[in-house]
Protein backbone atom coordinates (compact mmCIF):
# COMPACT_ATOMS: atom_id res chain seq x y z
CA UNK A 1 0.00 0.00 0.00
CA UNK A 2 1.45 3.42 -0.96
CA UNK A 3 2.00 6.28 1.47
CA UNK A 4 -0.79 8.19 -0.30
CA UNK A 5 -3.24 5.31 0.18
CA UNK A 6 -2.28 4.92 3.83
CA UNK A 7 -2.88 8.62 4.40
CA UNK A 8 -6.25 8.53 2.66
CA UNK A 9 -7.30 5.42 4.58
CA UNK A 10 -6.37 7.22 7.80
CA UNK A 11 -8.46 10.23 6.79
CA UNK A 12 -11.46 8.00 6.07
CA UNK A 13 -10.99 6.00 9.26
CA UNK A 14 -10.81 9.15 11.38
CA UNK A 15 -13.92 10.59 9.76
CA UNK A 16 -15.84 7.37 10.25
CA UNK A 17 -14.89 7.31 13.91
CA UNK A 18 -16.25 10.82 14.22
CA UNK A 19 -19.46 9.66 12.59
CA UNK A 20 -19.30 12.16 9.72
CA UNK A 21 -19.05 9.82 6.72
CA UNK A 22 -21.18 6.77 7.37
CA UNK A 23 -24.37 6.78 5.31
CA UNK A 24 -27.35 5.22 7.08
CA UNK A 25 -30.22 3.26 5.62
CA UNK A 26 -32.62 5.98 6.70
CA UNK A 27 -30.74 8.59 4.69
CA UNK A 28 -30.80 6.31 1.69
CA UNK A 29 -34.58 5.97 1.90
CA UNK A 30 -35.01 9.73 2.15
CA UNK A 31 -33.16 10.36 -1.09
CA UNK A 32 -29.62 11.01 0.08
CA UNK A 33 -28.33 9.46 -3.15
CA UNK A 34 -29.34 12.58 -5.05
CA UNK A 35 -28.85 15.17 -2.31
CA UNK A 36 -25.42 14.02 -1.18
CA UNK A 37 -26.52 13.93 2.45
CA UNK A 38 -23.75 11.49 3.29
CA UNK A 39 -20.06 11.64 2.53
CA UNK A 40 -17.55 8.99 1.52
CA UNK A 41 -17.27 5.81 3.53
CA UNK A 42 -14.40 3.36 3.31
CA UNK A 43 -16.94 0.53 3.30
CA UNK A 44 -19.92 -0.27 1.04
CA UNK A 45 -23.43 -0.17 2.49
CA UNK A 46 -26.88 -0.95 2.34
CA UNK A 47 -30.34 -1.28 3.44
CA UNK A 48 -30.66 -4.42 1.44
CA UNK A 49 -34.14 -5.25 2.65
CA UNK A 50 -35.26 -1.61 2.75
CA UNK A 51 -34.09 -0.43 -0.67
CA UNK A 52 -36.58 -0.54 -3.54
CA UNK A 53 -34.16 0.10 -6.43
CA UNK A 54 -35.00 -1.91 -9.63
CA UNK A 55 -33.08 -3.85 -10.64
CA UNK A 56 -19.36 -12.41 -17.05
CA UNK A 57 -18.39 -13.52 -19.65
CA UNK A 58 -15.86 -12.20 -22.23
CA UNK A 59 -18.49 -10.56 -24.45
CA UNK A 60 -22.07 -9.48 -23.89
CA UNK A 61 -24.62 -11.53 -22.05
CA UNK A 62 -23.52 -15.14 -21.67
CA UNK A 63 -26.27 -17.73 -21.40
CA UNK A 64 -25.75 -21.48 -21.52
CA UNK A 65 -28.27 -24.28 -21.76
CA UNK A 66 -29.97 -24.68 -18.37
CA UNK A 67 -30.69 -28.35 -18.99
CA UNK A 68 -27.95 -29.47 -16.59
CA UNK A 69 -28.97 -27.13 -13.75
CA UNK A 70 -30.18 -28.55 -10.45
CA UNK A 71 -33.93 -28.12 -10.12
CA UNK A 72 -34.32 -28.05 -6.34
CA UNK A 73 -36.01 -25.12 -4.61
CA UNK A 74 -33.66 -22.90 -2.62
CA UNK A 75 -34.64 -22.73 1.05
CA UNK A 76 -33.43 -20.18 3.60
CA UNK A 77 -31.16 -22.77 5.19
CA UNK A 78 -29.96 -23.81 1.74
CA UNK A 79 -29.08 -20.22 0.88
CA UNK A 80 -27.04 -19.98 4.07
CA UNK A 81 -25.27 -23.25 3.28
CA UNK A 82 -24.47 -22.05 -0.23
CA UNK A 83 -22.58 -19.01 1.07
CA UNK A 84 -18.81 -19.08 0.62
CA UNK A 85 -16.29 -18.90 3.47
CA UNK A 86 -12.99 -17.07 3.75
CA UNK A 87 -11.24 -20.30 2.67
CA UNK A 88 -13.01 -20.10 -0.70
CA UNK A 89 -11.46 -16.81 -1.84
CA UNK A 90 -7.94 -15.64 -2.60
CA UNK A 91 -5.74 -13.61 -0.24
CA UNK A 92 -6.32 -12.88 3.44
CA UNK A 93 -10.03 -12.09 3.69
CA UNK A 94 -11.71 -12.17 7.09
CA UNK A 95 -15.43 -12.81 7.57
CA UNK A 96 -17.46 -10.16 9.40
CA UNK A 97 -20.75 -10.45 11.26
CA UNK A 98 -23.77 -10.59 8.96
CA UNK A 99 -25.28 -7.55 10.69
CA UNK A 100 -22.17 -5.56 9.79
CA UNK A 101 -22.22 -6.63 6.14
CA UNK A 102 -25.93 -5.74 5.85
CA UNK A 103 -25.13 -2.13 6.76
CA UNK A 104 -22.14 -1.40 4.56
CA UNK A 105 -22.36 1.76 2.47
CA UNK A 106 -20.06 3.76 0.22
CA UNK A 107 -20.81 7.45 -0.26
CA UNK A 108 -18.66 7.67 -3.40
CA UNK A 109 -21.55 5.93 -5.16
CA UNK A 110 -23.88 8.79 -4.30
CA UNK A 111 -24.45 11.58 -6.80
CA UNK A 112 -26.43 12.88 -9.74
CA UNK A 113 -25.58 11.42 -13.14
CA UNK A 114 -24.74 14.06 -15.76
CA UNK A 115 -27.17 13.39 -18.62
CA UNK A 116 -25.09 15.44 -21.07
CA UNK A 117 -22.45 12.68 -21.12
CA UNK A 118 -24.72 10.36 -23.13
CA UNK A 119 -25.74 10.24 -26.77
CA UNK A 120 -29.03 8.57 -25.86
CA UNK A 121 -29.29 10.82 -22.85
CA UNK A 122 -32.40 9.72 -21.00
CA UNK A 123 -32.16 5.99 -21.67
CA UNK A 124 -28.44 5.53 -21.06
CA UNK A 125 -28.34 7.89 -18.09
CA UNK A 126 -31.19 5.95 -16.49
CA UNK A 127 -29.26 2.69 -16.88
CA UNK A 128 -26.17 4.23 -15.28
CA UNK A 129 -28.24 5.72 -12.48
CA UNK A 130 -29.74 2.27 -11.89
CA UNK A 131 -26.24 0.77 -11.74
CA UNK A 132 -25.04 3.22 -9.10
CA UNK A 133 -28.25 2.87 -7.08
CA UNK A 134 -28.08 -0.92 -7.15
CA UNK A 135 -24.42 -0.91 -6.06
CA UNK A 136 -25.32 1.46 -3.24
CA UNK A 137 -28.32 -0.67 -2.25
CA UNK A 138 -26.75 -4.12 -2.76
CA UNK A 139 -29.61 -5.20 -5.06
CA UNK A 140 -27.84 -5.55 -8.39
CA UNK A 141 -30.29 -8.18 -9.70
CA UNK A 142 -33.37 -6.68 -8.09
CA UNK A 143 -35.27 -7.90 -5.07
CA UNK A 144 -35.24 -11.67 -4.47
CA UNK A 145 -38.53 -13.53 -4.87
CA UNK A 146 -37.57 -16.21 -2.36
CA UNK A 147 -34.79 -17.27 -0.01
CA UNK A 148 -31.72 -15.05 0.25
CA UNK A 149 -28.58 -14.79 2.36
CA UNK A 150 -25.43 -12.66 2.38
CA UNK A 151 -21.94 -12.73 3.86
CA UNK A 152 -19.26 -10.05 4.09
CA UNK A 153 -15.48 -10.14 4.23
CA UNK A 154 -12.77 -7.52 4.77
CA UNK A 155 -9.13 -7.28 3.80
CA UNK A 156 -7.29 -4.07 4.74
CA UNK A 157 -9.41 -1.28 3.18
CA UNK A 158 -11.28 -3.58 0.79
CA UNK A 159 -14.69 -5.20 1.24
CA UNK A 160 -16.29 -8.24 -0.39
CA UNK A 161 -20.04 -8.82 -0.24
CA UNK A 162 -21.39 -12.20 -1.36
CA UNK A 163 -25.10 -12.92 -1.83
CA UNK A 164 -27.19 -15.98 -2.73
CA UNK A 165 -30.86 -15.58 -3.61
CA UNK A 166 -33.85 -17.02 -5.44
CA UNK A 167 -35.44 -14.91 -8.18
CA UNK A 168 -38.03 -15.16 -10.88
CA UNK A 169 -36.01 -16.57 -13.79
CA UNK A 170 -37.28 -14.01 -16.31
CA UNK A 171 -36.46 -11.13 -13.98
CA UNK A 172 -32.99 -12.34 -13.11
CA UNK A 173 -32.09 -13.05 -16.75
CA UNK A 174 -33.35 -9.61 -17.75
CA UNK A 175 -31.09 -8.14 -15.07
CA UNK A 176 -28.11 -10.10 -16.38
CA UNK A 177 -28.83 -8.93 -19.93
CA UNK A 178 -29.00 -5.34 -18.67
CA UNK A 179 -25.72 -5.80 -16.83
CA UNK A 180 -24.06 -7.07 -20.00
CA UNK A 181 -24.93 -3.84 -21.84
CA UNK A 182 -23.47 -1.54 -19.18
CA UNK A 183 -19.88 -1.35 -20.52
CA UNK A 184 -21.26 0.09 -23.76
CA UNK A 185 -24.01 2.28 -22.30
CA UNK A 186 -22.09 3.54 -19.28
CA UNK A 187 -18.53 3.49 -20.63
CA UNK A 188 -17.62 6.76 -18.86
CA UNK A 189 -19.79 9.41 -17.24
CA UNK A 190 -19.78 12.09 -14.57
CA UNK A 191 -21.58 12.22 -11.24
CA UNK A 192 -21.95 15.32 -9.10
CA UNK A 193 -22.42 15.40 -5.32
CA UNK A 194 -22.42 18.67 -3.34
CA UNK A 195 -20.71 20.42 -6.23
CA UNK A 196 -17.91 17.84 -6.46
CA UNK A 197 -17.54 15.95 -9.72
CA UNK A 198 -16.65 12.27 -9.92
CA UNK A 199 -15.65 10.33 -13.00
CA UNK A 200 -17.16 6.85 -13.32
CA UNK A 201 -15.85 4.20 -15.71
CA UNK A 202 -17.53 0.86 -16.42
CA UNK A 203 -15.59 -1.88 -18.20
CA UNK A 204 -16.24 -5.51 -19.05
CA UNK A 205 -14.82 -8.18 -16.74
CA UNK A 206 -14.24 -11.79 -17.76
CA UNK A 207 -15.64 -14.55 -15.56
CA UNK A 208 -15.18 -18.33 -15.44
CA UNK A 209 -17.67 -20.27 -17.57
CA UNK A 210 -19.89 -21.47 -14.72
CA UNK A 211 -23.63 -21.59 -14.09
CA UNK A 212 -26.31 -21.04 -16.72
CA UNK A 213 -25.49 -17.39 -17.38
CA UNK A 214 -23.04 -14.86 -16.00
CA UNK A 215 -21.96 -11.24 -16.31
CA UNK A 216 -19.09 -9.25 -14.86
CA UNK A 217 -18.17 -5.56 -14.84
CA UNK A 218 -15.60 -3.40 -13.13
CA UNK A 219 -16.71 0.01 -11.88
CA UNK A 220 -14.23 2.71 -10.89
CA UNK A 221 -15.24 6.02 -9.29
CA UNK A 222 -12.62 8.77 -9.11
CA UNK A 223 -13.12 11.99 -7.20
CA UNK A 224 -11.95 14.21 -4.33
CA UNK A 225 -12.09 13.04 -0.72
CA UNK A 226 -11.20 15.72 1.83
CA UNK A 227 -9.08 17.49 -0.78
CA UNK A 228 -7.31 14.33 -1.95
CA UNK A 229 -7.99 12.46 -5.17
CA UNK A 230 -9.27 8.93 -4.51
CA UNK A 231 -10.41 6.03 -6.70
CA UNK A 232 -12.87 3.42 -5.58
CA UNK A 233 -12.65 0.24 -7.70
CA UNK A 234 -15.37 -2.41 -7.53
CA UNK A 235 -15.39 -5.77 -9.29
CA UNK A 236 -18.97 -6.95 -9.72
CA UNK A 237 -20.11 -10.41 -10.82
CA UNK A 238 -23.42 -12.25 -11.08
CA UNK A 239 -24.09 -15.90 -12.00
CA UNK A 240 -27.48 -17.49 -12.59
CA UNK A 241 -28.14 -21.11 -11.68
CA UNK A 242 -31.68 -21.96 -12.70
CA UNK A 243 -33.99 -19.53 -10.89
CA UNK A 244 -31.26 -18.60 -8.41
CA UNK A 245 -28.18 -16.43 -8.55
CA UNK A 246 -25.05 -15.44 -6.72
CA UNK A 247 -23.71 -11.89 -6.77
CA UNK A 248 -20.28 -10.71 -5.69
CA UNK A 249 -19.17 -7.12 -5.17
CA UNK A 250 -15.58 -6.56 -4.06
CA UNK A 251 -13.13 -3.70 -3.96
CA UNK A 252 -12.00 -0.57 -2.22
CA UNK A 253 -9.31 2.08 -2.39
CA UNK A 254 -6.47 -0.43 -2.80
CA UNK A 255 -7.36 -1.44 -6.36
CA UNK A 256 -9.26 -4.22 -8.08
CA UNK A 257 -10.08 -7.56 -6.46
CA UNK A 258 -10.72 -9.55 -9.62
CA UNK A 259 -8.79 -12.65 -8.50
CA UNK A 260 -10.85 -12.90 -5.32
CA UNK A 261 -14.07 -12.38 -7.25
CA UNK A 262 -13.10 -15.10 -9.70
CA UNK A 263 -12.45 -17.53 -6.83
CA UNK A 264 -15.75 -16.61 -5.20
CA UNK A 265 -17.59 -17.20 -8.48
CA UNK A 266 -15.99 -20.60 -9.08
CA UNK A 267 -16.50 -21.98 -5.58
CA UNK A 268 -19.78 -20.20 -4.96
CA UNK A 269 -21.46 -21.51 -8.08
CA UNK A 270 -20.41 -25.05 -7.23
CA UNK A 271 -21.70 -24.69 -3.68
CA UNK A 272 -25.07 -23.43 -4.92
CA UNK A 273 -25.34 -26.24 -7.46
CA UNK A 274 -24.55 -28.80 -4.76
CA UNK A 275 -27.18 -27.38 -2.42
CA UNK A 276 -29.84 -27.39 -5.15
CA UNK A 277 -28.96 -31.00 -5.97
CA UNK A 278 -29.38 -32.01 -2.32
CA UNK A 279 -25.65 -32.53 -1.79
CA UNK A 280 -23.33 -31.18 0.89
CA UNK A 281 -20.94 -28.58 -0.54
CA UNK A 282 -17.27 -29.52 -0.65
CA UNK A 283 -15.37 -28.58 2.51
CA UNK A 284 -12.42 -27.08 0.63
CA UNK A 285 -11.65 -25.45 -2.73
CA UNK A 286 -9.10 -28.13 -3.67
CA UNK A 287 -11.12 -29.16 -6.72
CA UNK A 288 -10.14 -25.89 -8.38
CA UNK A 289 -6.45 -25.97 -7.45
Amino acid sequence: MTRRTVRLAHVLSTALTAGTLLATAACAQEGSRETGASRVSASPAAARQQTESPTGSPTGSSTDSPSGSPTGTLSESGAETALITAADIEDDWKQVKDTEAENWHDGLLIGKVDVSDFLSAKTDAADCRRLMDSLFGDDLLGRPSGANALRGFTEDDSRLLYQVAAYDRTDVQDSLDWMGRLPQKCDQFTMTDNGEKRTVQVTESNLPSVGDAREGVQVSVRGPVDGMDATLTLDVAAVRVGDNAITVTAGGLDGDEHDSVESAVKLGTQRLQDVLAGKSPAASPSQFD
